[in-house]
Formats: C-alpha cells, structure tokens, sequence
C-alpha cells in the first residue's frame, strides 16, 4: 500500500458491514472518526449534535438505514458519493483509523471477512514488500544482510514509528527504523497487522510470513534483530516460539530482541479502557474509538493476560497463561518507562513504578514476577528503566533512541 492510498468505497462498503454486525453506537462513534478526518468543504460539515450533513450525511443516514433493517441504499449512497471519497485525508490518517478499528473490532473482521481487516505484511514506507526476491531486490536496492524487524503495538500501524518534526518545540522529526539503518548499517522493514487478533494467531502468521520474508531476502542473511514495542513483543515472542516448533531457518538468524514498554506479564490497568484511552488519544483521527474503553477483542484480551499461545485461550472460558521463556540462543533487551523522575517524591516514584510507563507497570515490562519460575530473568546488563517517559514515547521520542542504538550495536 503505497501513501498516496486514499479512503476508497471499498472502505466504506468495509464500515457498513462491520456497523450492520455491531450496533447504532458504533456507527455513531465511526461518524465521528469521519467527521474528525474529513472536513473537507462540501463533503461534511457538522450539526451540533454531532451528526454530518451533505454526502457525507447521506451515506451514515443510508448505514443507519440498513441496521435498523428499513431498507437498502447504501450502495446508492456510495455511487453517490464515491467521487468525494478521494478527497478524504492522507494515508497516515486512513491508516490510523483503521489500525484503531482493528485493535479494537480486529478479531470479529478478520472472522467476518471484512475487507477493512489488515492483512498481515512486512512494509517499508507505507509500501508492502513483495516477497519475491526479484521484486524485494528492486523494492529494497540496498539492503544488507543486517534485518531490523520493527514490530508496533495494540491498535497502532507501522507509519506510526515516525515522530514528525515539531518546530515549535525544536524536536526533528525522528524514527527508530530509519535512525538505525543510518547508523547502525541494518536494513529496517516494518511489520503491519491486525492487532485485535489472539496474539497467538498473528504469531503463528508472523512466522509463516518469516520463512517466506527470509527466503526471498535479495542478499545472504547475517542477522535479524527485532524492536518490538507494547503488544509487539508479545507477537515477536510468540512467533519465534512457533517458528521454531516448525524448524523454521530463519529463527537461526535471530540475535537479539529488544522489548519497548512489553507488557510480559500482563498488563491490568488494560481492566479500565486506559489502554485505548490513551493510545488512540494519541491518534487524534482514531481518538472517537476511544469512547469503546470496554470494547475486549482477543487481542486486547490477551494484553491483559501477557498470552503468547494458542491453549492459553482455546478450549477455556478463563485464559490460562503457560510459562514460555526467553530464547537461550537469542539475547533479549527490555526497556520500561516511568512517568515519574528522579526529582519526585520518593513515594510518587514507588507509586509510579507500579503504573510505569502510564499503561505497563515496570516489573511487567522487566519480565519480573512474584513467582521465580514464571519471571522471565532478563540479564541485567541488557535492562534499562527510563523516567518521565509515557507508554507512547517508547514508540518514537528520540530521546529514547540512545539506549536502543546502544543494545542494537552491543
């Protein structure tokens, strides 16, 4: 998918099918996704009650239509307005809401065929790469033999690894993937997936999609280092577990995994919604879906939990979490955040270290548990605790940059 992908009526036919299958409140909150993207003159404006007029109006009227079952029309509507959809917001900003959608709806679209369900793809760019070597040779005409996989999180994309420049602030634009392929001489590619899938489903998938990603790898394969924020992690973890029970070779290649704000061991202020408060908050073209704080796929489920496999789900109305440990032949980095600095009150740190980095306590982002045999024993040279730092700054604030480089090059 190129960036110049604009919303299509593909979506829309996509957004229709999944409101018809929920309910009128969903369609509410996706009118106001729109109405955040799109004000475009002619296309939307607002009501006061939050409602859109014009074409825009018109399609959501049309949606509202069919879940009531009082006729069709949608199509009609799409016809209608379709040559308007191309003038909606970029592709970071379609790309955004969608990722939203599926942290939260992720596992019912995929189930439901829905054809706003991600498909899983290694990207670099905002462009899928095609795993043909001839075709990745083109797409990626300077690539090493040093992979840097960088796997994003819960209802995010890998567009959003990107820190845009801030001039007000004097911040330069800056991300992890392109940092390191700078200095580091790797070559950064980005995984893209539906986040509201079992973890364990999209890690059986990341590792079929590995053994094909490898194999048409355009130069001879020296390592593959992953950088894995939030629920990418977990997925990393899972896929390696999986990859190797199927003697994948490329687990061989695997070095180092380096773990930002993971929750290993669960996550439970995930109870409250503050996951998706806080992470689409940080979408502005999502932060609607943040009113479904309650909304539980699997993904989002299995958050909570830290599951990494398939039994710790099926066949149990309970989640049942089975201890996978650490790879021996890999080494793994954890860095975890705390809001709170070294000038606060002592007992606001403490406290603050049982929430850490606003969504994972550190103890759960350090692999470390009441119970010996369930912790996961990261070494303690390759463990880092940063402060005044949020869940989100681990994804692309620049000032956590240096203790990735350094864990990158050790």
């Amino acid at each position: 998918m190129k960036n110049k992908t604009r919303t299509t009526a593909g979506d829309l036919r996509g957004a229709s099918q999944l409101v018809i299958d929920a309910t009128l409140g969903i369609t509410d909150l996706v009118e106001a996704m729109h109405r955040n993207i799109a004000r475009v003159p002619l296309v939307t404006t607002s009501k006061s009650d939050g409602r859109t007029r014009g074409l825009t109006g018109l399609i959501y009227g049309a949606v509202r239509g069919v879940t009531r079952g009082v006729g069709g029309g949608l199509d009609a509507a799409i016809a209608l307005a379709e040559p308007a959809l191309t003038r909606l917001p970029n592709a970071p900003a379609r790309e955004a809401v969608l990722s939203a959608l599926n942290g939260v709806f992720g596992d019912h679209l995929a189930a439901s065929g829905n054809p706003l369900a991600i498909q899983m793809s290694v990207r670099q760019g905002g462009e899928s790469l095609t795993l043909q070597r001839e075709s990745l040779a083109a797409q990626l005409p300077h690539a090493t033999g040093k992979i840097l996989l960088l796997v994003h999180g819960l209802c995010m994309n890998d567009l959003q690894w990107n820190h845009d420049a801030d001039r007000e602030s004097n911040v330069a634009a800056h991300d992890h993937g392109s940092a390191l392929q700078r200095d580091a001489g790797v070559t950064a590619v980005y995984l893209h997936y539906n986040s509201g899938r079992h973890i364990s489903t999209n890690g059986r998938e990341f590792a079929s999609l590995l053994k094909s990603f490898v194999a048409a790898w355009p130069v001879a394969v020296e390592s593959i280092v992953f950088v894995a924020h939030s629920m990418g992690g977990l997925v990393t973890r899972s896929a390696f577990h999986y990859g190797r029970k199927a003697r994948h070779t490329w687990c061989k290649h695997v070095t180092k995994m380096i773990f930002l704000g993971t929750p290993h061991q669960g996550a439970p202020l995930e109870r409250g919604g503050h996951w998706i408060d806080l992470i689409l908050g940080a979408a502005p073209y999502a932060s609607p879906f943040a009113k479904l704080g309650k909304a539980r796929s699997a993904g989002i489920t299995d958050l909570r939990h830290g599951s990494l496999l398939d039994e710790d789900w099926q066949d149990t109305d309970e989640p049942t979490i089975h201890m996978l440990p650490l790879p021996k032949s890999v080494r793994c980095y954890a860095i975890a955040a705390t809001i709170a600095t070294n000038d606060e009150p002592k007992k606001r740190i403490t406290s603050a270290k049982l929430i850490g980095d606003g969504l994972v306590p550190v103890a759960s982002a350090l692999g470390q548990h009441t119970d010996p045999k369930r912790a996961l024993h990261f070494a303690a040279n390759r463990q880092s605790v940063l402060q005044g730092i949020n869940h989100m700054d681990l994804l692309k604030a620049k000032w956590v940059y240096p203790v990735v480089r350094e864990f990158v090059a050790e």
